[in-house]
């Protein structure tokens, strides 16, 4: 069944507008006649500055501006259509590609404010050939002028990135329901920068014990901000893992092993200046582990010294279920790493090369699939982790440092398998790394 929201638009606006698809060339038909009885050709409409970048993403709001000059005589109040030449089709999964509050505007007319504006943003089954009614915007009806001034300010997120680069049909309407100005605007949505729940954070522990916290920019070329200190006394763990991601507002918590082997967990706060909360502890016995691995979901995963891995299920009324044995060879790895988001874990062998463990389900001794390559080199790094998104591709993303202490940013991409897996090409970051015992 098709879903359609109440669109905002004149009947004779939708059928003036020819079939466009998604993300196509504008389709707007010419500038209507002067309605049947109306002397005066239509006046028009003129955009200040050309065509608006408008990024989908925390920047904050952009204001367009376009004016409508009127033909003498116009009698009020007068109306305005606004509408994008393109469609939203529905995603892959139903329901609508955008955010349910896509896009936040405010309007003024001459100066005149008239607060909130309202988008409607209807979707389509993509095999729908001719969509009724494309995205619009409610403009506020207005007293009749020779000339009328519209600010609006659009404030777009992320999901704004689906409109693309369309055109914009305005068109004025008098008291009778003719058209006394019409022309059209340009806006180009482009992809802006991540909220901070959505991009990264690394963190890193200094030989002196302090813990130090590098938060996601969504700028790949300079990925984090300066660094901020978490505090000090991390010197006390032997061993400190993510079990979910951690994200630049905050979220995210760990767990650490102190030298006696018991496990503490810290949960993440939302507060990126204090971004974990007192520690809890967990259980003694995790000396018998040489490596501990998040998967992501709250739970982890633990190899013996007999190269077996261990999975332990994060539970609501405990901390974790019994152990459930995954299999044995794990001690081929020398590097183990949770994935940049919950979507399995890393590993590298002996050899240097790169796999990837997808999380498969939540059967505790199954959660991952077949084992995928990566690729190869990965033995030049001294430490390697999975982080969250650093960039603007919704990607997780992945940091290694190399011997001399500088360290690589890897982007994650999607291969034709739909798998998520670090990038082949790598970014540096920057040097001095080598200060820290510990990345994750």
């Amino acid at each position: 069944m098709t879903r359609v929201r109440t669109a905002v638009v004149a009947a004779a606006l939708a059928a003036s507008l020819a079939p466009v698809a998604f993300g196509g060339p504008a389709a707007f038909a010419a500038s209507p006649a002067a309605a049947a009885g109306t002397a005066a050709e239509p006046g028009t409409v003129v955009q200040e500055g050309g065509r608006l970048t408008v990024p989908a993403g925390e920047e904050g709001p952009v204001t367009l501006r376009f004016t409508a000059t009127l033909p003498a005589g116009v009698q009020g109040p007068v109306s305005a259509s606004f509408e994008l030449d393109t469609w939203l089709a529905e995603a892959a999964g139903g329901g609508s590609p955008v955010s349910a509050d896509v896009i936040r505007s405010t309007c003024s007319v001459n100066g005149v404010p008239y607060g909130a504006c309202a988008w409607d943003m209807p979707y389509f089954p993509p095999s729908l050939p001719d969509p009724p009614v494309r995205p619009s915007l409610g403009l506020p009806e207005v007293p009749a002028a020779g000339t009328l001034t519209y600010t609006v300010t659009l404030d777009a997120d992320r999901t704004a990135a689906v409109l693309g680069r369309p055109d914009v049909l305005v068109r004025l309407t008098d008291g009778t329901g003719a058209t006394v100005a019409a022309g059209r605007l340009g806006l180009d949505f482009v992809v802006g920068t991540p909220t901070a729940g959505q991009r990264g954070a690394v963190h890193a522990r200094d030989r002196d014990g302090v813990l130090w916290r590098y938060e996601g920019t969504g700028v790949a070329s300079r990925p984090f901000a300066t660094r901020k200190r978490v505090g000090g006394g991390w010197n006390a763990y032997t061993a400190v893992v993510p079990i979910t991601t951690a994200t630049a507002d905050g979220r995210g918590d760990l767990v650490a092993r102190d030298k006696a082997g018991v496990l503490w967990y810290y949960g993440g706060t939302g507060k990126p200046s204090a971004p974990f909360a007192p520690r809890q502890r967990i259980g003694g016995g995790w000396n018998a582990y040489t490596a501990i691995v998040g998967v992501g979901d709250g739970g982890l995963v633990a190899r013996d010294r007999d190269g077996v891995l261990w999975r332990y299920e994060r539970r609501y009324n405990v901390p974790y279920g019994p152990r459930q044995r995954v299999g044995g060879g794990w001690n081929t790895y020398t590097a183990l790493t949770m994935s940049g988001s919950h979507d399995g874990v890393l590993g590298r062998d002996k050899d240097g090369v790169l796999w990837k463990y997808n999380a498969l389900g939540p059967v505790p001794s199954l959660p991952f699939e077949q084992r995928r390559r990566v690729g190869g080199g990965w033995n030049t790094y001294t430490a390697i982790a999975g982080t969250a998104e650093l960039g603007r591709d919704t990607y997780p993303d992945l940091v290694a440092r190399d011997g001399a202490g500088k360290l690589w940013l890897y982007q994650g991409t999607r291969k034709p398998s739909a798998e998520l897996v670090p990038g082949s090409a790598r970014t540096l970051v920057g040097g001095g790394w080598n200060t820290y015992d510990l990345i994750f």
